[in-house]
Order: C-alpha cells, then structure tokens, then sequence
C-alpha cells in the first residue's frame, strides 16, 4: 500500500502524505518520499509541494519501529541529499499537527507555509529521545542557538505565527487558505527561472551549513551556470523589451 501520492499541476509536482491514520513516519515512508520528489524532478516539475490528505501534516515517527529502523550518518545524508537538495524549490503546506519527524519534514523543505490552526513540536526528549532526522540544527538555523534548544528540550507545542516571527517558517494562512496560498506560491516557484533558483537554494542551503567561504567557493561554477542558461538570455531580453517581470521563462 502506498503511503505516498502524486499529481503534477502545470510544471508543479504535488506530493501527498497519505499514510492513515496520521501519516506515522517509517523508512518505507521516507524511502516512498525521496523516489517521489525524484520521480517530479524526471518528470520536468520545477518545483514541488509536500502536504497531507489525513487529518495532521505528520505525526512523526511510528514508536512501534523507531528502535530497529535507527539510520546510520550515511543515510541520513543520504535523505537530506534527497529531500532537502532536490534541484527544484520545496513548499510545505503545513495543517493539523508536525510533530517530531513530521516538523522535520517540513523543515527539508525551502519554505513552510501553515495552517493559523496548525501546531509544531519537537516531543522527542518527553521520550528519552532527540530529534533523529536533524531538527534540532535545522530550527537552530532558522531561528537561532536559544529558540533551538529550547524547543528540541521542553518539547511543547508552538503556535504557527510565534514560529512565522522566529523565522522557522514563511507564512501562516488561513486554514480555509491553506491550500490555495500554497499552491500559488509553489506555481509562482515554477514559473521561475529554474536554473537561477537552483543556484539560489544551492549557495543559500551551502553557507547555511558551511558558512559565506562555503558559498563563494561555488559562487563562480554556480554563476557559470546560471550564465550558460537560456532563461538568463530570455530574462535580459524581456527586461529590454517591455520591462522588469514580463519574462516568460521556460526553465531551461
């Protein structure tokens, strides 16, 4: 049985979580979700939204397999290669509760959109647990060395919008907005310039993790590329022709 769906929507691939009853994370999941980012990438999508049909984003980890599923450094770069270095812009439209792995999940991705009803919590420590899938280094990102160990440590539930001020996500919306708010923002991704944006998330997500020296050694190999696509070509010409934003790019 599937635990994962997808649908393309124009140059969007849409990934559902679909797993019931709350979409309990196992490695199947994970392998299932990493396939399906890769299967929008081959399919032309340029760029892709992560959401639920159950009734949370994702729960977390399913206890009754957490002990024999442990991943070892190599895999789990491995996941973060798949999920979180996909050469396309990520959106998580997030509703319901992101729990534990689930709110790591969300964290792969390059922007989080949430629910005004929507919950966020690292629980793992109430177990005698820490976050397995690098949460807490990735609100320490976002948010800063305090707000990461306080949430990975107390283990509470956060309210959308004191994460929206941290930092740790981009918008909250609505719940009745939800998925209208996100999907436009995953379409106006795709519309973009994709070998720019690529190149964007490339030096952004490097001097996350390494540091500025990290970036600007990729920075001229990143910007070749950039310069050898023919959206730069087409971007150039249509700011001459009719002005800024009247490109149509094509995303090649």
């Amino acid at each position: 049985m599937h635990s994962i769906s997808y649908e393309k929507d124009g140059a969007v691939g849409i990934v559902t979580m679909a797993k019931p009853p709350h979409n309990l994370i196992d490695n199947a999941m994970l392998q299932e979700l990493a396939s399906t980012y890769a299967r929008a990438v081959e399919e032309g999508c340029r760029s892709i939204l992560l959401r639920s049909s159950m009734r949370h984003f994702c729960a977390g980890a399913d206890i009754n397999v957490l002990a024999s599923e442990r991943w070892d450094q190599k895999a789990l770069a491995r996941l973060w290669a798949s999920l979180e270095d996909v050469p396309v812009p990520t959106v998580a439209a997030v509703h319901g509760a992101a729990l534990g792995g689930g709110f790591e999940l969300a964290l792969m991705c390059d922007m989080i959109i949430a629910a005004d009803t929507a919950s966020f919590g690292m629980a793992e420590a109430s177990l005698g647990l820490l976050p397995l899938l690098g949460g807490v280094q990735r609100v320490v990102q976002r948010a800063g060395l305090a707000r990461g160990k306080e949430m990975a440590m107390f283990g509470r539930r956060h309210d959308p919008r004191a994460l929206e001020r941290w930092g740790v996500i981009n918008l909250v919306a609505a719940e009745a907005e939800l998925s209208s708010v996100a999907i436009s923002w995953a379409r106006q991704l795709a519309a973009g310039a994709t070998v720019a944006l690529r190149g964007i998330k490339t030096l952004a997500n490097l001097s996350a993790r390494g540091g500025i020296s990290a970036a600007d050694a990729r920075q001229e190999e990143i910007n070749t590329s950039m310069w050898n696509s023919a959206d730069q070509a087409r971007g150039l010409a249509a700011f001459a022709a009719t002005g800024p934003g009247s490109a149509v790019f094509e995303g090649d």
